[in-house]
């Protein structure tokens, strides 16, 4: 089968899925109150007739690119309905694995030498397969044990052409449907395609080993396994081995031989720190990700999908979470409207109300029978599309990742209350926070700042007050030239015009359709004719740009507070 026609089958594999489920309810359902977030959480009743659980086998059988974006909505409940999100999250990864023949070639190629040559040993028998790459154990000549991650050959290509169709696609859903305006879906499949072909580059991988390796230095009990930079390159990973238990596997024995709350706390605190002082969220925390090893340390595995906070974001979210267990609900809603983007037919007020609510019954419980902060995150999340606001990404990823901390908690240490824990690591670093803006270098900062602007106040002032008397002062409007005002009023103008023209050739085709004279087409004036089938032809163009050109201007979305 040829390139093109290759391409041409996987698009239309792909729109028979898109087609399969387009009204399956996969974007709908999300208008929900606040009052049963905590039914609607874990409600999948809608999997009665096997609707989600199709979906995500049929997302499995896509293929990789596919697998991902299951795994991304997991993780965005502003999108999903809680059945859906309950079986992605059951979302399986795993596939056969290459014959060793493709993985000895595919390392050689991008390390360009002989496994034979740099390592003394390779297990063909890989240790975990997925539907991106195989992780193979091995040994170097210096006798350091490694785990190699080979990417499967082709994959990139395979993905790139995915993320193609799905882009054309989504612009015109957002085109011409309420819910792609709502939610933008050319936006996050830009932000997908971005964060996927990132996670494609091993040698990324690897930075992120480092720079997480660097910030849990801090906490001796948290281990990152370090790169072999020698033989790492965009398609090959070599990191050190390690070995250990899983958390999931963790028995009540080894619970009682080991105090495990102090490997819970650092994590915690590990992650917390992760995301509000270096403004990085690991995706991926879930429990199969984490081992415990055999000295007793937590070690961190599959760093290849890492977000970026920007610091502002970070100080909205730093905020919104302490208000949050500090029982402040309109603070934390109008952090959110201060993250978020109000879309045409945002409920301001409804918003305040029902985050209040929900707040008020985050910060009532507390220990075993309270409600998470990863789960009080996405309830958020939910909500907010529910009251007309498109939320930042970053709360949803955050969400997520503190319910996986969860999971890694429950299964260390099950009496660790974790929301104690992350409150009073919040507070500790909100007074870090003080410290460091009352530190001698920020107040100098601010001083000279204040002295800038006590020196160009009368100046300034002086400027305005001579303009005033000269009746000199002016104020310009911009943007209206960008309004849907002008553009209505163009369309508008070029309506009449065509139309004036269109009655004209038709007038002027009535008047001359008796004269006898001048050559005939079809037994009329060909003149006479010509023009009517002009004005005709226009008259129907004029139609039909208005039945189709014409549709509703795009919601007024409004970015940040007010």
């Amino acid at each position: 089968m040829t390139d093109t026609s290759s391409a041409i089958a996987r698009n239309a594999q792909i729109l028979r899925f898109l087609m399969k489920y387009r009204n399956a309810g996969v974007f709908t359902g999300l208008d929900i109150d606040a009052a049963d977030l905590d039914d609607a959480a874990f409600d999948t009743s809608d999997e009665a007739d096997g609707k989600p659980e199709a979906f995500v086998d049929d997302l499995e059988a896509l293929g990789p690119t596919f697998i991902k974006i299951g795994q991304v909505l997991s993780t965005r409940p502003d999108m999903v309905p809680p059945a859906y999100l309950a079986a992605l999250e059951r979302m399986q990864d795993d596939v056969a694995p290459l014959p060793f023949e493709v993985i000895q070639a595919a390392v050689e190629e991008a390390l360009d030498v002989r496994i034979s040559k740099m390592f003394d040993s390779f297990d063909e028998t890989p240790l975990g397969c997925a539907s991106l790459a195989q992780v193979h154990r091995a040994t170097l000549r210096d006798g350091r044990k490694v785990a190699v991650k080979v990417q499967r050959p082709g994959i990139v290509e395979q993905i790139r052409g995915d993320l193609d169709t799905l882009a054309r696609l989504a612009g015109g859903v957002d085109r011409v449907t309420d819910i792609g305006r709502r939610i933008r879906f050319a936006d996050w499949v830009g932000e997908f395609r971005r964060t996927l072909l990132a996670e494609l580059d091993y040698r990324v991988e690897a930075e992120n080993l480092d720079r997480f390796d660097a910030h849990f230095e801090a906490y001796p009990a948290l281990f990152v396994p370090k790169p072999v930079w020698d033989l790492t390159r965009q398609r090959v990973l070599t990191m050190e081995l390690v070995e250990g238990t899983k958390v999931t596997d963790i028995t009540g024995l080894m619970r009682t031989e080991r105090d495990m709350a102090p490997l819970a706390t650092a994590l915690l605190h590990g992650y917390l720190d992760q995301v509000f002082v270096y403004g990085e969220i690991h995706a991926d925390p879930h429990p199969g990700n984490l081992l415990l090893t055999r000295d007793g340390r937590l070690a961190l595995l599959d760093l290849g999908m890492v977000a970026h906070v920007p610091p502002r974001t970070r100080e909205r979210l730093l905020k919104l979470l302490f208000a949050a267990v500090d029982g402040r609900g309109e603070q934390v809603a109008a952090e959110g409207i201060a993250m978020g983007t109000r879309l045409e037919d945002f409920d301001e007020a409804r918003y305040y109300r029902d985050v209040a609510q929900l707040i008020a019954r985050y910060a009532a419980r507390s220990g075993a029978t309270g409600q998470s902060e990863g789960r009080m995150m996405l309830d958020l999340a939910r909500l907010a599309t529910a009251c007309g606001l498109r939320t930042a990404p970053e709360m949803s990823l955050l969400g997520k990742t503190l319910l996986h901390l969860e999971s890694v908690v429950e299964a260390l240490d099950p009496e660790l209350d974790m929301k104690r824990v992350v409150e009073d690591h919040l507070q500790n670093m909100m007074r870090q926070r003080l410290r460091k803006s009352l530190s001698p270098a920020n107040l100098a900062s601010e001083m000279m700042e204040m002295q800038e602007l006590v020196r160009d106040a009368p100046r300034k002032l002086s400027n305005l007050l001579s303009l005033l008397s000269e009746n000199r002062l002016q104020m310009r409007v911009t943007g209206l030239e960008e309004s849907h005002l002008l553009d209505s009023l163009h369309k508008i103008g070029n309506r009449i015009a065509a139309g004036v023209v269109t009655a004209a050739l038709i007038l002027a085709s009535a008047l001359i359709m008796d004269n006898p004279e001048g050559p005939r087409l079809f037994g009329y004036p060909a003149i006479a004719l010509l023009l009517f089938l002009t004005g005709a032809g226009l008259g129907i163009a004029i139609v039909l740009s208005a039945l189709l050109g014409d549709r509703r201007a795009r919601p007024d979305e409004q970015s940040g507070p007010h």
